[in-house]
């Protein structure tokens, strides 16, 4: 079959593109070509990938994503697919992978009448709605049943359309059998010494994963505890605005941007705590892959996979509405556990009895059962 893949941007080390990559890749492996289009691309084309660059127009995001979704339906039209899978909302999609939580819900609940009267708002619910109005056809691969509920509310989009897929990790997160040699030198590059505290937060986009609330907890620590503390961060963002910060709160010498990385489970294995006090996760596939890695979890109980961290025993969950004042206990209280080995012992377990690695066959598995349907527009 021809299958074609649409997704705004694609780079390196974010979790939609590697979902992405994962799921395009199961599909060639059966012997399906595969046809991608994006606004751009960074980093290697996989072998047997067909990439299309999309010339866009406007000077603000959500300009581009319009002109992105007219112009990729009038490309397609060139040439026959059998099913047009989208890694973002837009038009003209067979099957779209829900990796964001419900737009239309956040503008309504969350957001101002003035916010509902710009163009921003306007665009994106244009293209939410092309996804999940009742008329539409379109399919979605639900990674989180969080958000179902929404869109049914706020679409009336039919129960049937709705596909469950497990969280997928890779089996490279799961914890190595020289752990020991690698935590040891992974430390012993970033001096952290054996009574050190390391910090960990893996996240594409620094503000909405709450890297600011991290920051002020990690200056509320006691003073013992803060002088022997380092944060990482791995991920793509903006930097700078979070090292201002840093600044001010007297921890920047502790605070560490790493960037994209391949080698992200050896700084799982290194580190002593994961913390993810995000603002919004539809799921959050770091949340499993620190479970998998013995890397015990603080996290928002928000986040789509959150639930999973309670199940294990393998973290705390910072109750909701959020309060800065308790995630900063919280965070001083699992350094300070004895519970840690404990934790990170029900995160090995509980992944080791649960499939958290099937997601990207189980995609392809319904993506062709789609197809032989014919089409779905």
């Amino acid at each position: 079959m021809k299958l074609a893949f649409c997704l705004f941007k694609y780079f390196p080390y974010g979790g939609l593109q590697r979902d992405f990559i994962h799921i395009a890749q199961a599909c060639q492996n059966r012997g399906h070509s595969i046809l991608v289009c994006t606004m751009s691309w960074q980093g290697d084309v996989p072998q047997g990938f067909e990439v299309s660059l999309i010339p866009v127009r406007g000077w603000t995001n959500h300009r581009r994503c319009r002109s992105f979704s007219t112009k990729v339906t009038e490309y397609l039209k060139k040439d026959t697919h059998d099913l047009v899978i989208g890694f973002n909302k837009m038009e003209g999609l067979d099957v779209y992978y829900a990796a964001d939580p419900c737009y239309e819900a956040r503008a309504t609940e969350e957001k101002s009448f003035i916010y509902r009267t710009g163009g921003r708002y306007r665009t994106y619910l244009a293209l939410e709605k092309a996804v999940f109005d009742l008329s539409s056809k379109t399919h979605i691969l639900l990674i989180s049943g969080k958000e179902k509920a929404k869109y049914i509310k706020y679409y009336g989009t039919a129960d049937e359309r709705f596909h469950d897929l497990p969280p997928g990790i890779s089996r490279d997160r799961v914890i190595a059998d020289d752990a020991g040699k690698i935590r040891r030198n992974t430390r012993n590059e970033l001096g952290v010494g054996d009574d050190g505290i390391l910090l960990l937060m893996v996240a594409s986009g620094f503000k909405t994963k709450g890297l600011d609330r991290t920051l002020l907890a990690f200056a509320g620590l006691p003073d013992s505890l803060r002088r022997r503390t380092k944060l990482i961060v791995i991920g793509h963002g903006k930097a700078r605005p979070f090292e201002n910060m840093a600044k001010r709160l007297n921890v920047g010498e502790r605070l560490f941007f790493l960037g994209g990385r391949n080698d992200v489970p050896r700084f799982m294995t290194a580190s002593d705590l994961l913390v993810h006090p995000a603002y919004s996760e539809n799921a959050g596939t770091v949340l499993i892959e620190a479970m998998a890695a013995g890397l015990p979890v603080l996290v928002t109980d928000i986040c789509g996979y959150a639930f999973h961290v309670e199940k294990a025993g393998a973290g705390l969950l910072i109750p909701s509405p959020y309060d800065q004042r308790t995630f900063n206990g919280l965070l001083r209280q699992m350094i300070t556990s004895p519970e840690r080995e404990t934790w990170k012992r029900n995160g090995i377990d509980y992944v080791s009895i649960n499939d958290f690695f099937s997601r990207p066959e189980k995609a392809a598995d319904i993506i062709e059962s789609l197809a032989t349907k014919g089409s779905l527009r």
